[in-house]
């Protein structure tokens, strides 16, 4: 299977994401939330450095329930931009 290389948009937003998700994170260590998610603590590191950018939706579930966050929260979060507008800070 080949997959289509990621736009720079959609590196940021991974970026992104796994910045929310360290924050989110705190002091926990990334093996006590990884197992809560029910995935390994290097798919956590990954996700985190933005080297998994597109994370499965389950996955994504998974560490919004052991963070204690919303799917709208993560969305919201990490959404694209419209088209022509500039990223955020």
């Amino acid at each position: 299977m080949v997959r289509t290389p990621l736009t720079p948009l959609e590196r940021e937003r991974g970026e992104r994401f796994g910045a929310l998700l360290r924050e989110a994170r705190g002091e926990r260590s990334m093996v006590e939330v990884a197992a809560v998610a029910g995935v390994s603590a290097e798919t956590l590191r990954k996700i985190e450095t933005g080297r998994a950018p597109t994370p499965s939706f389950f996955t994504i579930a998974a560490l919004a329930f052991a963070l204690g966050l919303s799917l709208d929260e993560l969305a919201s979060a990490c959404a694209l931009p419209e088209d022509g507008e500039a990223l955020s800070a």
